[in-house]
């Protein structure tokens, strides 16, 4: 582990002038009584201090240490199942009990817990709040892995929750706090400054991160990254490392982009992206000088002819400048701007078409590919199969049109996974497609539910599935 110290600048100026040592009162002779010394006020560096005390004192009782266990496939003799278990942490956002934390950390668990921190000197003072190891038993709300977040609900009524600032208001240098578990030590705090505001990992990323010097590790992951007033600026999710460890490169999701995702997880159970038909490219520098484009805003690269885009008289080769009034610059701001709208809503596109300025209204329709949206075509009372954990809609109409082509005709789309699967999400995802069971190919869901329906627990079976265009079997034991 490397330790960087923290360099203050203008070293060679007096202590006294900044604020570190008092300053002795002068003597009007040497014989003169000593006056009586008047309390010193307080140094820059013991202001400071108490204000990072007091913004950990204000935010560690909202910070949660996560706890899951699940299975997963270990190379122990062979593929087999283990049990594995997971420390994390998360922020409290909603007194009635709404955590949020990375997607990551609750992936594949059967079972979530949620410890609240103690306030970080209630050891000393013998604060009689949450008891260690009072773990509260969670439940997912909803996952949006594009975006790496979670929201999880606990049953309490008396938990603290932080406010989410606006992220765009967020400046380089600006300093910040970071509140997690790293490692498994909950309760810690590690201070650093804003070092970008919007990191994209790829030039058309549609998700820019806070990029931080504060050291983040492993278990920090769904931690608040706070500012000066206590209020979440963003949410931990990975460091950029070469060693495993922390090496100043820590990334968050804005507090903008968590606001919107946990609203539409609240509501929804997921998120609903809205599309208009069209491939973007953020315009280079290289594109404004060889093609005399604008400076900023994004380029059509690729159109569907028979999407809301087209219809609505985009072209390939149209600069996107503004959605709604608002300038977009790229990629992950034109994506964001359409996710603000509803299905089936109007966006309103300022478009440079060489010379010409336009305005095109196109109508924003879901992801077509998104697979959310299964959730809202299945009934459990109706579409569970029990014996695979999976809830199954039949693969025609749209939805056929929508997937395909697909390598064979006919087959179960899987919109989700029953509460009851272990190990959940390791075998089937939404958006799979079932052909075939033992051997057997099934076309809709009553002929699924009829090759499985005399399978018990311990049985074999061999599910034959397509995803992304290639097929898979999957090997288990009914459970």
């Amino acid at each position: 582990m490397v330790i960087r110290s923290m360099r203050i600048r203008n070293l060679l100026l007096p202590a006294a002038l900044l604020g570190l040592v008092p300053v002795a009162p002068a003597r009007a002779g040497g014989s003169s009584p000593e006056a009586p010394r008047q309390p010193e006020p307080a140094g820059a560096f013991e202001t400071m201090s108490r204000a990072f005390e007091g913004i950990a004192a204000q935010v560690s009782p909202s910070v949660v240490q996560i706890f899951t266990s699940g299975y997963a496939l270990g190379q122990r003799q062979g593929q087999v199942l283990t049990k594995q278990q997971g420390t994390a942490s998360g922020v409290v956002i909603d007194a009635d009990g709404l955590v949020v934390t990375n997607a990551h950390v609750v992936s594949g668990a059967g079972r979530i817990a949620v410890q609240p921190a103690l306030p970080a000197d209630s050891a000393r003072t013998g604060h009689p709040g949450h008891t260690p190891g009072a773990k509260l038993e969670a439940t997912v709300v909803g996952v949006d892995t594009a975006t790496d977040l979670a929201l999880l609900r606990v049953a309490a009524k008396d938990l603290q929750p932080l406010r989410l600032a606006d992220s765009d208001k967020l400046r380089q240098g600006q300093l910040v706090l970071a509140f997690g578990s790293p490692l498994g030590l909950g309760n810690t705090v590690t201070m650093g400054v804003v070092s970008a505001v919007a990191r994209q990992l790829g030039p058309d990323e549609s998700l820019a991160y806070i990029q931080t010097d504060a050291p983040i590790n492993p278990g920090s992951s769904g931690g608040p990254l706070v500012d000066s007033r206590g209020e979440v600026v963003g949410i931990n999710t990975m460091i950029l490392s070469q060693s495993g460890g922390s090496e100043g490169v820590g990334l968050a999701i804005p507090a903008n982009t968590v606001r919107t995702i946990v609203e539409q997880l609240r509501s929804h159970g997921h998120v609903h992206r809205g599309v208009i038909g069209a491939q973007m490219q953020t315009v280079t520098p290289t594109m404004v000088a060889a093609m005399h484009l604008p400076q900023s805003g994004v380029i059509v690269a690729d159109i569907d002819q028979s999407g809301p885009g087209a219809r609505a008289g985009l072209h390939i080769g149209d600069v996107i400048v503004a959605v709604d009034g608002r300038p977009v610059g790229n990629v992950r701001q034109f994506a964001f701007s359409l996710y603000r709208h509803a299905t089936d809503a109007t966006a309103v596109l300022d478009v440079q078409r060489g010379e010409e300025r336009l305005k095109l209204q196109p109508r924003v329709v879901e992801r077509p590919d998104d697979p959310a949206h299964y959730l809202e075509m299945v009934r459990p009372e109706t579409n569970l199969v029990p014996q695979l954990d999976v809830l199954g809609i039949d693969l025609d109409g749209p939805l056929a049109e929508a997937l395909s082509p697909l390598r064979a005709p006919g087959g179960v789309v899987v919109a989700a996974m029953s509460a009851d699967a272990a190990p959940p999400g390791d075998r089937f995802q939404p958006g799979d497609v079932i052909h075939a069971v033992n051997g057997v190919t099934v076309g809709s869901l009553s002929e699924l539910k009829r090759a499985v329906q005399d399978m018990k627990d311990g049985d074999p079976a061999v599910v034959q599935i397509e995803r992304n265009g290639m097929l898979h079997y999957l090997a288990f034991e009914i459970d």
